[in-house]
């Protein structure tokens, strides 16, 4: 019996002690480090009691959460310092530094168990890199930020910059990969349009992921008059109300940040629509469609939130569209489209697609028309959508205005794309991890860099039906012999391929074509559109 005894203590004591020494994580350690930049909202923020130095997290948090939002981060903006301040004299707002930055944008609420998915950022991002062989604190670094400031605050660009140098200095003086996910686009951009010298010392190559570089049209119009949600689905009902998160928006110089550029030549201008009842000189009523352009949109804007007031503690504090506030978000716009690549450095952009998304907005009806503009805060728009990611239009992703080195359209949705494995399968490639991507031959010396990618299945009179598009672009070294490889005729192959079974109850048959455009530069761009149609008995 003792024997048993002893046996037994010495399995739980072998499986305790399995428990305790967990299989260490592979780490590559020639990989080059990587910062991960968040956009707007994607950042813990912490409250910080200026009396005792307690703090508290009040932004992501689902349980009291509102309440906590309204006390501690409403804020107004300062036009003297650039500056949006909370309107609680007594507390500070902070940004975690905690897992050399990553704890901040990994899962917003860490406390929420059930559908904790919800507030993942860059959680299942790091989870990968960390699987290809990446280290916290090594290879793998975040910047997390107050994403109500500005993407230009100067506090913030030296921030950003202190945090490049820590990087690479813990790094052993390696170059850094820069990957941004949509407004932390627009910030790396405006600390590279402000501080080129320190990008190009420290930054080997960027990778932008859905960035509004052209703004997110849809998005923020109706964000300035209705506000937004964070969080969908059963969550929503425990979290931030969109009148609450309204009402710091328009304190927000990011926000202004976002709106429509003025300058960019949209193929179709984004409008701000609303039918109205007019008077005519007979003193009949008549029902128009009034269209407002992007800089027509302010005023519109300026009249609709003239009287928006909040009540802070018993004060009434007056928040209408923010003039000042616009006035900085349009110099921030000439800063942008300055800024320029420098010749060691490489940036990549991945935006998505498949979606859609708001690009003009509309109030009202022919039914219903709107009488007072004040009211349009109460008003569910209407939009005209434009492919995209559902935030932020293709077009304006794709418009970054600097040197790039691919630009790829993804399937996928704006903060959910930052989870796709096809974009994980991109990155791989890019920041050249572990073995030998299967699209890249050695011996050959070409690159083959996916540039689209569409699926889709459906049923149709008992049948399955698949179709496949995907495209690449070819780069190899081989130079052209003297003719423009442009001219050439496209090369064109097909295959066809059936299968059924013994006893003919069930047949499948598929198709593909393979379309190939020769280029010049050693370049070549491939399509390949194929289609499957099976059917069971």
């Amino acid at each position: 019996m003792a024997v048993l005894l002893e046996e037994i203590v010495q399995s739980v004591e072998l499986w305790l002690k399995l428990l305790r020494d967990k299989p260490q994580p592979y780490v590559d350690p020639d990989l080059d480090p990587v910062l991960l930049v968040p956009g707007v909202a994607g950042s813990i923020l912490k409250s910080v009691d200026k009396a005792n130095g307690k703090d508290e997290r009040i932004w992501v948090r689902i349980l009291g959460a509102d309440h906590e939002f309204r006390t501690k981060l409403w804020s107004k903006f300062d036009p003297s310092t650039g500056r949006t301040v909370s309107l609680d004299p007594n507390s500070s707002v902070v940004v975690p530094e905690d897992r050399y930055g990553l704890y901040a944008i990994d899962v917003l609420d860490p406390d929420l168990i059930i559908g904790r998915d919800c507030v993942y950022y860059f959680h299942d991002m790091i989870v990968q890199m960390i699987k290809w062989g990446f280290q916290e604190g090594k290879t793998l670094f975040g910047f997390g930020y107050d994403f109500r400031q500005s993407n230009r605050l100067q506090g913030t660009m030296e921030q950003f910059a202190a945090k490049l140098e820590a990087v690479y200095n813990a790094s052993g003086g390696k170059k850094i990969n820069i990957i941004s996910h949509s407004m932390g686009g627009l910030l790396v951009k405006c600390f590279l349009s402000l501080h080129s010298d320190i990008f190009e010392k420290y930054v080997q190559k960027w990778i932008a992921i859905a960035a509004p570089f052209q703004g997110a049209p849809g998005y923020v119009a109706s964000a300035f008059l209705n506000g937004m949600s964070f969080v969908e689905g059963w969550e929503q009902n425990f979290f931030i109300s969109k009148w609450s998160m309204h009402q710091l928006l328009i304190e927000c110089p990011s926000i202004y940040e976002l709106m429509a550029c003025r300058k960019f030549h949209w193929e179709h201008i984004p409008l701000l629509e609303i039918w109205r009842e007019k008077k005519a000189a007979d003193g009949n009523s008549h029902i128009i469609l009034e269209s407002y352009q992007p800089e027509e949109s302010v005023e519109i804007y300026k009249e609709a939130l003239y009287s928006n007031t909040v009540n802070y503690n018993g004060e009434i504090i007056p928040l209408p569209f923010n003039l000042e506030i616009l006035k900085m978000a349009n110099e921030t716009c000439k800063i942008l489209s300055r800024a320029k690549i420098p010749s060691q450095v490489k940036f990549y952009n991945i935006y998505g697609t498949n979606l859609e998304t708001p690009h003009s907005v509309c109030y009202g009806s022919d039914d219903a028309p709107v009488t007072d503009l004040q009211e349009l805060r109460n008003i569910q728009p209407k939009y005209v959508y434009v492919d995209g990611d559902g935030t932020v239009p293709a077009e304006s992703a794709k418009a970054d205005g600097l040197n790039a080195e691919a630009r790829v359209g993804v399937p996928g949705e704006h903060r959910g794309i930052v989870c796709e494995h096809h974009v994980f399968r991109i990155l791989k490639h890019w920041l050249k991890v572990g073995d030998p991507d299967p699209f890249y031959n050695p011996i050959n010396d070409y690159v083959i860099l996916p540039t689209a990618y569409e699926m889709e299945r459906y049923k149709e009179k008992g049948l399955q039906v698949a179709s496949l598009k995907e495209e690449w672009e070819i780069i190899s070294e081989e130079q052209d012999d003297g003719d423009n490889m442009a001219d050439r005729k496209p090369l064109v192959s097909s295959i066809s391929v059936s299968q059924s079974a013994d006893d003919q109850s069930s047949r499948a048959e598929a198709h593909a074509t393979v379309i190939v455009h020769p280029q010049n530069e050693g370049r070549q761009h491939v399509e390949l559109n194929a289609m499957s149609v099976s059917v069971d008995a």
